[in-house]
């Protein structure tokens, strides 16, 4: 794993938490986009060299939504950076974590991505992220 490559916040109003972090960061937003795979709303932004990224729901069923009615708004993931997903993904399973995805899927901001159950990481949900070339 490279780096941090971003922490993913579950928000309930995307507008809303963008005018806070607006505030807080003392910046705009660089991107918003929808994840249709993922039914969220997301939108990023740049903090140095990291980024932060908010989610909103867009279907009552997604896994964010899910989330924010269990444990409401906060910390959802932390995303690391990888140089190939696929040898990353297959380390981890010889390692005995369990992945909730079977194959890379395309994610926001022009990644690939697969998620790490949180049962097999202290309970924090990790995102694997390697940029779509």
């Amino acid at each position: 794993m490279k780096k941090i490559e971003h922490i993913g916040i579950a928000v309930k109003d995307l507008s809303k938490a963008n005018d806070l972090y607006e505030k807080l960061l003392g910046k705009k937003p660089y991107k918003q986009e929808a994840v249709k795979s993922e039914n969220v709303m997301t939108s990023f932004f740049k903090v140095g060299f990291n980024k932060v990224e908010l989610l909103e729901a867009t279907d009552p069923s997604s896994p964010i939504a899910k989330f924010i009615e269990k444990r409401g708004e906060g910390v959802h993931h932390i995303a690391f950076d990888v140089k190939d997903i696929k040898k990353e993904m297959e380390r981890l399973r010889k390692e005995g974590f369990i992945l909730l995805n079977d194959k890379p899927k395309k994610g926001a901001d022009n990644k690939w991505v697969c998620f790490v159950h949180p049962k097999s990481a202290n309970g924090v949900l990790i995102e694997l992220c390697q940029a779509i070339d």
